[in-house]
């Protein structure tokens, strides 16, 4: 009787031990939403296929969705984050939205001015039409700033015309329009065909990119979990600068671009991520700033009423004391 009861004792142990851990059987589930399928946010599948999510006790659920629906989702606790960081200040700044920007994958802006073959240079866009993914979209603001630089006033001898991903190349490339502020995706598209690249947003404005928001709630009432999701991207985010490789298989997968492609932009773009998911005090506020214009609003916004960066800060901090490497 006793070997029986030893036996089964023996047999319930080795049954608890073969037990799947937290990792394969109680996945905290985090869903989050992008405005698009674009190199700066590769770090999100990259950290779910490398397990990265999965050792943090994560069930990472990527959705693409515009950013309007997005943010509202995030708002109403449907999506715990969002990759549209500049729409979250948006609603910061005009209706005080209890979020908070969490993570900046970039420190310059990917966006490109580019031309049809006949023009050289900004100053000859002088009465021409450029097509912007919106007339009050950040970016489209960006440019107006920059504008005087080069000898033109944005809002008299400017035309912009808003049109959708995907379109906006497509007007360029039939003379709808004579210029396009375009992503890298459809820059590399548009030197294919002829275009020229006459200015690059990211050298001409202090203002960050892929930009990661989450609602105040979540960071309150889920600090541990906020914690792993940074070390999950974090270590994804170092993966990508140190591994070409591993960045451009992830890139065709999720981007759907061809290895030419996907090797272009990351070579193109790799020198504008951030080291460590963060941007400094006078990126925040040149961010905030391009927002109020937008809004024409002005009253400031605390910058810390708009960031926390502080578990990007911690994760990064605790991923070099332990002397993490991909």
């Amino acid at each position: 009787m006793r070997k029986i009861i030893l036996s089964m004792i023996a047999s319930l142990l080795i049954g608890v031990l073969l037990l799947p851990g937290k990792s394969a059987f109680a996945l905290d589930k985090i869903n989050v939403t992008l405005p698009s399928k674009s190199f700066q946010f590769i770090i999100f599948p990259l950290a779910k296929e490398r397990g990265y999510m999965k050792e943090e006790g994560i069930d990472l659920n990527i959705v693409v969705m515009a950013s309007t629906p997005g943010l509202q989702a995030v708002l109403a606790g449907e999506m715990d984050f969002t990759g549209s960081g500049s729409s979250a200040l948006v609603a910061v700044t005009q209706g005080n939205a209890p979020l908070k920007t969490v993570l900046a994958v970039n420190d310059q802006v990917l966006q490109w001015l580019m031309v049809r073959p006949q023009y050289s240079t900004f100053k000859e866009l002088k009465n021409k039409k450029i097509a912007v993914t919106g007339i009050a979209a950040v970016a489209t603001f960006m440019l107006k700033k920059v504008a005087p630089k080069y000898g033109l006033d944005a809002n008299k001898d400017l035309t912009f015309l808003a049109l959708p991903p995907g379109q906006r190349l497509a007007a360029l490339q039939t003379g709808v329009v004579d210029a396009g502020l375009l992503s890298s995706e459809e820059r590399f598209a548009a030197l294919d065909q002829g275009m020229k690249e006459i200015l690059y947003l990211g050298k001409e404005v202090k203002n960050s990119w892929g930009t990661v928001a989450t609602n105040d709630q979540f960071i309150k009432t889920k600090p541990k979990l906020m914690h792993g999701f940074m070390r999950a991207l974090l270590k994804a985010l170092r993966l990508v600068k140190q591994n070409r490789g591993a960045a451009m298989d992830t890139m065709m997968k999720f981007s759907e671009l061809d290895r030419e492609l996907a090797a272009r932009t990351y070579d193109g773009m790799i020198g504008t991520f951030t080291t460590n998911g963060v941007v400094d005090e006078e990126t925040q506020k040149n961010d905030l700033d391009i927002v109020r214009e937008v809004l024409n609003v002005t009253k400031e916004v605390p910058i810390e009423r708009a960031y926390d960066f502080s578990f990007a800060k911690k994760a990064d901090s605790d991923l070099t004391k332990a002397g993490w490497k991909p």
